[in-house]
């Protein structure tokens, strides 16, 4: 994995929102296309992206393209984060302790 390109296709939204779409089910681009008020060009960019990163994968069906998830790559970003896990846990059972708080 290439943790430079993974990191850089999920920096952009529309590239996270395609994404969760295909973690939900194989979707065409076309489809895809009309979840976002973009031009099909702006999203097949995006999803040649994402498939560059190894984020999503497609195959032919017909004239249309399929785009699915390719999980592989967000388990190495995973492990990758795993180290940093304590950073963020100890601060959200502050919060958690804050809003027990708040709630007496």
């Amino acid at each position: 994995m290439s943790d430079d390109r993974v990191f850089l296709a999920l920096a952009n939204p529309v590239r996270r929102r395609l994404l969760e779409l295909v973690a939900e089910q194989p979707t065409a681009a076309g489809e895809l296309t009309s979840q976002f008020e973009l031009s099909r060009s702006s999203v097949t960019e995006h999803l040649t992206v994402l498939r560059e990163a190894g984020l999503v994968a497609d195959r032919a069906d017909g004239r249309r393209r399929i785009y699915h998830l390719t999980a592989e790559p967000l388990a190495e970003l995973s492990d990758w984060l795993h180290p940093f896990e304590r950073f963020w846990r100890h601060r959200l059972s502050h919060i958690a302790d804050i809003a027990e708080d708040l709630d007496t």
